[in-house]
């Protein structure tokens, strides 16, 4: 036995105290609830006053969704819709028939029922010819090469084109599969996973940022990619769709990015862009 130089026996080392992991998503709900209290509470309570409680229902097969997403970026629904009913002529699928329902946030007017792109078809058409086809949804220079790209991966690593498997994967899991097909972003993956699978998941799109960082609920700073993982943290899972379409509505009818409609918002008394001082 190793004695020190007074004759006693020397103390074990200390262990290393084992590193505690936040979740910052958690703990920047907390800081919020902290300073502002009820501010979730209260802002689903306005927004449900107007809009009333939606209720979540399936729209398209998650690789229709996917395409139809991917061509509304950066367009306006309802071009992206005429892009999709083109996809549909020139490619004709086979299957059951599917209807895109306007509404729950969606600012077209619905597609009619109708069965899925051939997506094989659009995989291999002549880029010229798919550029040509999906035209009229805009920017189709720049969407005709991601569709490919994007149908090409999903066919390689799954064998096929189908996107149900997502279905059986928690929900960060799966937007974490989807992120890593280039040109996926997590509003595209959220978007796919919330409408076809109701997965406790919120997309954040302009409307969406804009009247959560106008009434406080997402840091000033915050990037668009941090604030899809701290709105976990804001919304329980049951309230993640409710939340979401509500939220853009508002943006879309009353939280205008240019005069918005003070009189007519419900949460003017505690929204930091009519008081910054409001608690």
């Amino acid at each position: 036995m190793t004695l020190t130089a007074h004759g006693r026996k020397p103390k074990p080392k200390a262990r290393p105290k084992k590193r505690k992991f936040s979740d910052p998503a958690k703990s920047y709900a907390k800081r919020l609830e902290r300073y502002r209290p009820g501010l979730v509470r209260f802002t689903l309570e306005g927004l449900e006053g107007i809009y009333g409680r939606p209720t979540w229902e399936r729209r398209l097969d998650p690789t229709s969704e996917l395409i139809l997403t991917i061509l509304t970026q950066n367009s306006a629904d309802i071009n992206a819709e005429v892009a999709f009913e083109a996809l549909r002529h020139a490619y004709p699928g086979a299957g059951a028939a599917e209807a895109h329902k306007p509404g729950a946030g969606w600012g077209g007017v619905g597609l009619p029922e109708g069965v899925a792109p051939d997506w094989a078809a659009v995989e291999f058409a002549p880029i010229q010819e798919l550029t040509d086809v999906i035209r009229p949804g805009g920017l189709a220079n720049q969407k005709a090469p991601r569709l490919q790209a994007t149908l090409r991966k999903i066919r390689e690593e799954r064998g096929d084109y189908s996107l149900e498997f997502l279905g059986g994967m928690t929900a960060l899991d799966a937007r974490t599969w989807l992120t890593q097909v280039d040109g996926i972003g997590k509003k595209t993956a959220s978007v796919l996973l919330l409408f076809c699978f109701g997965s406790p998941l919120l997309p954040i799109d302009r409307h969406v940022d804009r009247v959560m960082r106008r009434v406080g609920l997402l840091p000033p700073k915050a990037s668009m990619d941090d604030a899809h993982d701290l709105v976990l943290g804001l919304f329980e899972p049951d309230q993640m769709y409710e939340a979401h379409v509500n939220l853009i509505q508002h943006g879309r009818k009353v939280c205008h990015a240019q005069r918005p409609a003070h009189e007519l918002c419900p949460l003017r008394d505690r929204c930091r862009f009519v008081d910054p001082k409001a608690l």
